[in-house]
């Protein structure tokens, strides 16, 4: 992924105001990011630990989508996998992210969710960069092809978006 400036991410966000966006907490470590290994630039509100965002590169253009965790407190501890990147986490490290639609729909009250890795870190997961409490599943597809599918799974939840 290239580097992105704060103006850039904040620019990006499709379902929500440019109000929300203008206020919304941006990494501060934009140059410290790990930019040559990430598919998408991921992070959890630190104020809010429902609130979450993805800007990922879309037809060469930014493209954000604020994301709200549901809480997974309730209910027994269970490994769960990520729907992006297929790495498996012990309690807490799944959770499903649900974003309001952009446009008519999402004013309407309309969203759809998908189950990511809480910390929204799937492209260093995918890579060994970091690895889950549950380490990661025996893989036969080389890593081009792991990043090529967590792109794809990552495209398909945007378009519903």
């Amino acid at each position: 992924m290239e580097p992105l400036t704060e103006q850039q991410i904040r620019a990006s966000f499709v379902n929500c105001s440019k109000g929300e966006a203008k206020r919304l907490p941006v990494p501060r470590d934009l140059p410290a990011q790990p930019w040559e290994n990430l598919d998408f630039l991921g992070w959890r509100d630190p104020q809010s630990r429902v609130r979450g965002y993805v800007v990922a590169e879309v037809d060469g253009s930014p493209y954000g989508i604020v994301l709200r965790a549901t809480d997974g407190s309730a209910g027994v501890p269970r490994k769960n996998l990520c729907a992006l990147c297929l790495t498996p986490h012990g309690s807490g490290g799944v959770v499903l992210m649900v974003a309001p639609r952009s446009g008519k729909a999402g004013q309407n009250g309309d969203s759809v969710g998908t189950y990511m890795c809480a910390d929204l870190q799937c492209s260093l997961y995918v890579r060994g960069k970091k690895v889950s409490d549950q380490g990661r599943l025996p893989e036969s597809l080389p890593l081009e092809q792991q990043v090529a599918r967590l792109t794809d799974n990552l495209a398909a939840f945007l378009r519903r978006v």
